[in-house]
């Protein structure tokens, strides 16, 4: 004998609730043990089913009302044998006929459409958060990284990829957004993992990488470098190339510059329009490992005529 389910009790309302409460209640619930929060879990499912069926038959007045008068006389867990007074009364629906010894299962899977009945056999009827079955679930969401180099980060447009997932590795073109920073997210809608049952695949989600760059640094959206000078372009100023992600730009490097000294070329980092970040640009003077006989004696004599004392 099948066990009498409380549908009032599996849902947490009383018996006087109506349409609204019973709404609130079926959607906590269905958030709660929906499968898609727990593939694989057999007994999130089946009390899915189980609150899906109660709220299906009680927010229906007819359904109700046939519910309410032939189980209210019964408890959670008790061996449904029929009301008194049922006991030789026999139920014709849709030409099918079912008695209260044994057949009151039946008669309920046929009246709210169970699998003898017209109804939608082993599915769990309407689901609120977009006609779920639990017998299509969806795929899994996939996240992956996708590492890019600054360049092609900045610039944006379409980029190769190759996922490799579960063996089977798969090469996808993805639009890039030109300037998207580090640590974004691009969904590609129905690319993750398969559904079992054939139903909709998840979605895969790339999850934005700087590679390393030979030049920059990266502070934010700002971009840094090091910008090397000969001390004689740092003492008497020069214009010199310095090198940016679109190529070469020409900076003019005041006369006395000393290393450390740091310029800001406005809108030459990270990021799109107007929020794009800005290149800042260190000076460091640097000094020949070897000097020649000559240079030896130019050094000499500059340090005899200076008088620059750097420590005073």
């Amino acid at each position: 004998m099948p066990e009498y389910k409380d549908y009032y009790k599996l849902l947490g309302v009383d018996r006087g609730a109506g349409v609204e409460d019973l709404s609130r209640a079926f959607k906590k619930l269905a958030r709660r043990y929906h499968p898609d929060l727990h593939p694989g879990d057999k007994n999130a499912e089946e009390k899915f089913k189980e609150i899906n069926e109660a709220y299906e038959v009680l927010k229906d007045p007819e359904k109700r009302r046939l519910y309410d008068r032939l189980g209210a006389n019964w408890q959670h867990g008790q061996q449904f044998q029929g009301e008194p007074g049922f006991e030789n009364v026999h139920f014709t629906f849709n030409g099918k006929s079912f008695d209260g010894s044994g057949g009151f299962s039946n008669f309920f899977d046929t009246l709210f459409g169970g699998p003898q009945g017209g109804g939608q056999g082993g599915n769990f009827g309407p689901d609120p958060f977009g006609g779920f079955s639990a017998k299509k679930r969806r795929g899994r969401d996939v996240e992956a990284e996708m590492a890019l180099s600054l360049e092609d980060a900045q610039q944006g447009g379409k980029r190769s990829f190759t996922l490799r997932m579960e063996n089977d590795p798969r090469t996808l073109e993805v639009n890039v957004p030109p300037g998207i920073r580090e640590g974004a997210k691009l969904r590609l809608a129905g690319q993750g993992g398969a559904a079992p049952d054939g139903g909709t695949p998840g979605d895969l989600f790339l999850r934005v990488r700087y590679l390393p760059h030979s030049v920059f640094g990266i502070d934010g959206d700002n971009l840094l470098c090091d910008l090397r000078l000969a001390p004689w372009e740092a003492a008497l100023g020069a214009k010199v190339p310095v090198p940016t992600l679109e190529g070469n730009v020409e900076l003019a490097i005041p006369p006395g510059s000393s290393s450390g000294r740091k310029f800001r070329l406005r809108a030459k980092g990270m990021g799109d329009g107007a929020k794009r970040g800005d290149l800042l640009v260190r000076v460091m003077v640097a000094m020949p490992a070897e000097l020649t006989d000559e240079e030896q004696k130019l050094w000499r004599k500059l340090a005899d005529v200076s008088l620059f004392r750097p420590r005073e």
